[in-house]
């Protein structure tokens, strides 16, 4: 059994009022959730005690809503609770998994901030922190994008390669910015990269790409160009960053913003599993030098480096699992809405 949350209020205690709202409530769960009738089954409203002149319940049966059990109650009275509000809980079978959209509308939409309005969350660290990992789990969970802004950097260190071009060389990459046609696309749930029409999701996790990536990450210009890309999106749509500088430059208005870091030897070693799960053989102390020294690359370079928010929250992962950290800052987010 599946379950849709929603709420509404309305202005006044007034029949039209109260049958506007619901019928507005209820359209639009079944419109975001493309839900169809037979699909529910059940309503279970409820509604705050200064609400009097229509029953909800009745409300949602006279608009047309009358195809499922339809139940209503009270809510007991609580001091500081919103006023005249309507919620509802939808009864419905839905694959296991399947994602739902909770609507939250007109002054109740502050109840659920997280869900009712644009907001994003950006996680900055350094490689192999778990950053990526921490995204992807919280933007699922969230039902939200997450945005692999790595990706993006990896793509243009990959044409670079391509290119005979060395990753370090300003006015070179500058140039081949001109004729880099750079898409990110999302099916079946997960972020695609597309270089100059060809998909290379799999081709850019290369150790070689990533350390690349670094250097030509630190050019003005490349950031420049991916920064607007990376703005553009999150403007339009709530979203989960990971990245070096999301936080600080990116999107420094962010409503959460946390660092993610940890040991570098933890690091180099969660790297390691991750290429030998991709046949890629490597040495653990020269992979750790590598992060080490990716660390200082991003830190020391000139334009937006690696840096903490001031307002960001520091966790370190280093003796956390993936579920204790997504647990972790899935609590603070909470206590800020």
């Amino acid at each position: 059994m599946t379950i849709i949350r929603g709420a509404t209020t309305v202005e006044a205690d007034t029949p039209e009022e109260i049958s506007g709202a619901v019928k507005e409530l209820l359209d639009e769960i079944f419109r975001k959730n493309k839900l169809r009738k037979e699909e529910a089954d059940g309503f279970l409203f409820s509604l705050t005690t200064d609400l009097h002149s229509r029953h909800p319940a009745k409300a949602a049966r006279e608009c047309g809503y009358d195809f499922a059990p339809l139940f209503a109650c009270t809510e007991p009275e609580t001091e500081g609770s919103l006023a005249r509000c309507i919620r509802v809980m939808l009864f419905t079978e839905r694959p296991a998994g399947s994602a739902v959209s909770h609507i939250y509308l007109r002054g109740a939409r502050v109840l659920r901030k997280d869900i009712s309005e644009i907001y994003n969350i950006a996680l900055d660290g350094p490689a192999g922190s778990g950053k990526s990992t921490v995204a992807r789990r919280l933007a699922e969970d969230y039902h939200i994008l997450y945005l692999d802004t790595g990706a993006m950097y990896r793509a243009c260190a990959l044409k670079a390669l391509r290119e005979g071009i060395d990753p370090k060389d300003a006015r070179a990459v500058g140039k081949m910015l001109d004729s880099l046609r750079l898409e990110i696309r999302y099916r079946d749930g997960s972020q695609h990269t597309v270089l100059d029409g060809e998909d290379v999701s799999e081709a850019i996790r290369k150790n070689e790409v990533s350390l690349a990536a670094s250097a030509i990450s630190a050019h003005k210009a490349v950031r420049e160009k991916m920064v607007k890309m990376q703005r553009k999106i999150a403007s339009d749509m709530s979203c989960v960053l990971d990245g070096r500088d999301i936080g600080s430059t990116v999107l420094p208005d962010a409503a959460f913003k946390f660092f993610i870091t940890a040991d570098s030897r933890v690091r180099a070693m969660r790297r390691m599993k991750e290429l030998e799960s991709r046949g890629q053989k490597v040495d653990f102390e020269a992979l750790r030098k590598e992060i080490e020294l990716r660390d200082k690359q991003d830190s020391e370079r000139e334009f937006s480096p690696l840096k903490k928010a001031e307002d960001a929250v520091v966790i370190d992962t280093s003796e956390k699992g993936i579920e204790e950290v997504v647990a972790e800052i899935k609590s603070l987010i909470q206590s800020k809405i």
